[in-house]
């Protein structure tokens, strides 16, 4: 187990000292999660509700996402001390084929492509990635002290 940080790594993107990046992305995370199960259920019935619901949580998870990346873009880019990270620009550039791999998926839906087999492909992919990107931004807060508040 890693040693406690010294001292916190305070988010510029913040609310009353609240960072946003870790409160915006739950529900894109949830979003693009949920993709699986709708796409397999959509393998298992043939129903288009399934399709239907897919395409929505491919967008809704590719938008929130994009959003919710530019509360990070702002702390890595102007706080220094996150700046000097490797997890951090790891967990950034993890974050970045992430989101262009569910915004493709999304266009792929969009455009009524068949979800076999590079829809699927696609959704698990991303689902591979957020748990990646999971980690490493675990690792920031749990072992880096970014956005957690021991300065009392």
């Amino acid at each position: 187990m890693p040693p406690t940080p010294q001292r916190s790594i305070h988010s510029r993107a913040a609310v009353a000292g609240h960072p946003l990046h870790p409160v915006m992305i739950h529900f894109p995370v949830a979003a693009l999660l949920g993709l699986v199960a709708s796409d397999l259920g959509f393998l298992v019935t043939q129903d288009p509700f399934w399709a239907r619901a897919s395409l929505w949580l491919a967008g809704v998870g590719a938008f929130g996402g994009w959003v919710a990346s530019l509360a990070g873009l702002i702390d890595l880019v102007t706080v220094k001390r996150i700046r000097r990270l490797i997890t951090a620009w790891s967990h950034a550039m993890v974050a970045v084929v992430l989101l262009s791999l569910a915004s493709l998926n999304w266009l792929w839906r969009f455009a009524g492509e068949a979800l076999l087999p590079w829809g699927l492909a696609l959704t698990l992919a991303t689902a591979a990635l957020i748990a990646l990107a999971g980690f490493l931004g675990g690792q920031l807060v749990y072992e880096h002290a970014v956005g957690v508040d021991l300065d009392d």
